[in-house]
């Protein structure tokens, strides 16, 4: 591709190496490498998540043709790939709502249960999960509603937990994951091939596991309740603390022959970006791609580093681009603010850089989506604050109120790519010019 330069297009260079992040975790032809041979009997394809459709996009086109092929995908709410939706291939794949579940993605799961019945130990399942599936696959456990479950996971969206706290719970107060759709597949053979959105890339935690062991118990949600005080209807709180919700553990008999595959991580896009940067001649620091912590205060930690290298040329030399990945919080305080992750992010961390010469910034989720607004996430520039104050937008007003999205549209700096069809989680660059 041709990149622009650093120094005279900053924010285009950044944009190339977020695209390039992204690119990277679109599942494709790649996926081949990682499809078992057809079973003697059926192939069932079940899955969920932001990259459910383009999952099951790339199943479909690499299955062989004489093969059979059938099975059910839901995906957020326009994440179906144009072309698999003008022309859809024999892996039907639905639309529901994410973050917070909703009837479509009640009754899609409900049919994904359905499925599972009549398997043999001649069939297969090919599970296809990413992050998004907790909200996606919305089954929730006996004696709880789906408005109960709506609440609770309101909830744990507003209080900073996170993402594996978070997913410990919504486990535990599901009929379909945390294994429990695995022991439904039984005695079918379950390969579940994962795109991971998760510090760690533990697959339990990837879309809460629908197929996989769980070495979380009923006690870890309950303390997690307990820490972020999320008040819960007493049938949920009754499952939880007689254990009549506790999930399938590590060495469950029916896990027994299951294979799982990581098709695409943050690490892999971290390093795409890099090898993209290092075509322009400049040095390239991956901190992690495991970074958690309260977005604004990430924020802060980066820029405190970036404006450290931008005067004192250490601890890198500059030009360089620091890249870094994970799943930040953001602790909802205020009510009516607009934003997520990625505008939270940068909006503490141009008021810690306070203008620096030099440092651009761009921070984004890699599934095209910061929150539930209509882009990724936005860039940073040395004239960020200068731009808002002569529009008279105060900073710290727009961050105390958890509204970084209208703190960064007025300005043209929200970076909006669409839906990617895919999900990698956090992507932050910053070029130190």
């Amino acid at each position: 591709m041709n990149l622009p330069s650093p120094q005279q297009d900053p924010r285009g260079f950044l944009r190339a190496l977020f695209d390039a992040a992204v690119a990277q975790a679109v599942p494709g032809d790649a996926t081949a490498a990682f499809l078992p041979s057809p079973p003697k009997g059926r192939t069932l394809v079940l899955g969920a998540g932001k990259a459910g459709g383009s999952m099951a996009a790339a199943v479909a086109a690499l299955w062989p043709a004489q093969a059979p092929l059938s099975g059910l995908v839901v995906t957020r709410y326009d994440y179906v790939p144009p072309a698999y939706k003008a022309h859809p291939g024999r892996i039907e794949v639905v639309e529901a709502a994410h973050p917070v579940p909703d009837e479509a993605g009640r009754r899609a799961a409900q049919r994904i249960a359905a499925l599972t019945q009549g398997l043999t130990k001649d069939d297969l399942v090919l599970c296809l999960m990413s992050g998004g599936a907790s909200s996606l696959l919305a089954m929730p456990a006996e004696g709880i509603t789906l408005e109960e479950k709506q609440a609770i996971n309101k909830a744990l969206l507003k209080s900073g937990a996170a993402i594996d706290e978070m997913n410990c719970v919504r486990k535990h107060l599901s009929a379909i994951k945390g294994g429990r759709l695995a022991a439904r597949c039984a005695p079918a053979k379950v390969v579940t091939l994962l795109i991971s959105d998760v510090p760690g890339d533990a697959p339990e935690v990837i879309g809460s596991g629908p197929t996989v062991p769980d070495s979380t118990t009923c006690d870890d949600a309950l303390r997690i309740l307990q820490r972020y005080e999320i008040e819960i209807p007493a049938a949920a709180r009754a499952g939880l603390e007689s254990g009549a919700f506790e999930t399938p553990k590590p060495g469950d008999p029916v896990f027994a022959g299951h294979e799982v595959h990581m098709i695409a991580t943050p690490k892999q896009s971290l390093e795409a970006a890099a090898a993209l940067a290092r075509t322009a001649g400049i040095g390239v620091h991956v901190l992690s791609d495991e970074m958690e912590g309260e977005s604004r205060e990430v924020g802060k930690v980066h820029a405190a580093m970036a404006r450290y290298v931008a005067r004192h040329g250490q601890p890198f030399e500059k030009p360089c681009v620091i890249l870094s990945g994970g799943e930040t919080t953001v602790t909802v305080k205020s009510k009516g603010g607009r934003g997520g992750r990625a505008t939270e992010f940068l909006l503490g961390c141009a008021i810690a850089l306070q203008g620096e010469e030099g440092v651009h910034v761009l921070a984004g989720d890699t599934d095209g989506i910061d929150g539930v607004e209509d882009n990724a996430g936005a860039i940073v520039t040395p004239s960020t604050l200068a731009r808002a104050r002569a529009q008279g937008l105060k900073a710290q007003d727009y961050l105390d109120r958890n509204d970084a999205y209208n703190f960064f549209k007025p300005l043209g700096d929200l970076v909006v790519p669409g839906p990617t069809f895919t999900n990698v989680n956090d992507f932050r660059a910053l070029l130190i010019a």
